[in-house]
């Protein structure tokens, strides 16, 4: 309150100062340093601009090569760039070996690679049931793949079938048009799409399996599967009609002119210069299908079933990781350790699929001149 009266009197604010001399007299003082500190700052700043003007002057000579520092000042930031992200890859990996380290003290390595049964519940007391979990990752990621396997399914034909249809058949105008639209696809947040299985595909599949006599549970991988396609289908799309567009154009019309029909350029030419690239698109798409969560969580449920039946609910890596690591359990409890340990085989498994991507790309790419 005090410093509030002394405050109000150095900013000339009337009404709401005492009559108390040595206040009045703080104030003033306030107000009085307040001035030179702002006179100071001044001084200081155009000191330094001027000192900042004397040193460029300075430095304007013939031999400066003001390219040459830009250049190595820009080379000095993108070094910086690439070395923050360098040490951050490397930084999420060895929290990810060391943690599954930790993990692997209380779970065996081959128990946790070829375990048939997944249950990670740990017993708080020793008088209740389910004491030791099951760790078996073999159903989680038999989940992943079966899910995975699904959505290429929907989405590879579709968008390759896009791609071209885009790149060879379309006018500029409908491209213009319809491609944007499809594009639109890989805006839609994906738990958007999870409440759409949710509510909408999964009960309509279990309408019409048990339409035919099938047993389909109310969340199922097939429910789960189909959304995830719909939504990879823009991410196929777009890679396989860039790569398709770098096809040279004289390879196509060498083609027409040798008495090809459009379809059989498409098949004969077009398609087997472009390949890698779509081989290369269809891993990277299986790789952000196999990350996915939110849809999975929404439309498969979390149930760990070691199962090929896609009418069935399964669950996925990374679902599981998200339910290892919410609830009120140690962090140090074998639970919780195996979202990390999950994370590690996740890692390498999408590693390994952008290497081969990549590996396939680089070996079976066709370089035209």
């Amino acid at each position: 309150m005090l410093m509030t009266e002394v405050k109000n009197i150095s900013q000339g604010i009337k009404g709401l100062s005492t009559e108390d001399p040595q206040i009045i007299k703080a104030g003033e003082a306030m107000a009085s340093l307040n001035d030179a500190s702002r006179t100071s700052m001044l001084v200081i700043i155009l000191a330094i601009a001027i000192g900042i003007t004397l040193y460029a002057r300075s430095m304007i000579t013939p031999k400066f090569g003001a390219r040459y520092s830009v250049e190595y000042i820009f080379n000095g930031f993108l070094f910086f760039s690439s070395t923050i992200a360098i040490l951050t890859t490397i930084g999420i990996v060895l929290s990810l070996f060391y943690e599954s380290l930790l993990f692997f003290e209380q779970v065996p390595v081959t128990d946790f690679l070829f375990g048939l049964k997944w249950y990670p519940q740990i017993a708080i007391r020793a008088d209740q049931g389910a004491s030791s979990g099951a760790f078996g990752a073999v159903p989680v990621f038999a989940g992943t793949f079966l899910i995975a396997f699904i959505a290429m399914v929907i989405s590879g034909p579709i968008g390759l079938f896009s791609a071209i249809y885009f790149s060879e058949y379309s006018s500029h105008h409908t491209r213009t048009i319809v491609k944007p639209i499809l594009e639109i696809l890989a805006g839609i947040p994906t738990v958007v799409y999870g409440f759409f299985a949710a509510l909408t595909v999964a009960p309509l599949i279990r309408d019409f399996g048990m339409s035919l006599g099938f047993t389909v549970e109310a969340r199922s991988a097939l429910a789960a599967g189909v959304v995830m396609g719909i939504m990879i289908i823009p991410f196929v799309s777009s890679l396989s009609d860039d790569v398709i567009n770098s096809v040279p154009k004289n390879l196509r019309d060498g083609s027409l002119a040798i008495g090809e029909t459009q379809s059989e350029t498409i098949k004969r030419v077009i398609i087997p210069a472009a390949l890698p690239g779509i081989v290369g698109a269809f891993l990277l798409a299986l790789s952000r299908a196999v990350g996915e969560t939110m849809i999975v969580a929404m439309a498969a449920g979390l149930n760990a079933n070691l199962t090929a039946n896609p009418l069935e609910n399964v669950t996925t890596v990374t679902v599981q990781i998200v339910v290892a690591l919410i609830g009120d359990q140690e962090f140090d409890d074998p639970k919780t350790l195996s979202a990390f340990a999950l994370g590690l085989v996740l890692f390498f498994v999408t590693l390994i699929l952008n290497v081969i991507a990549l590996s396939i790309v680089k070996r079976y790419r066709e370089k035209y001149e």
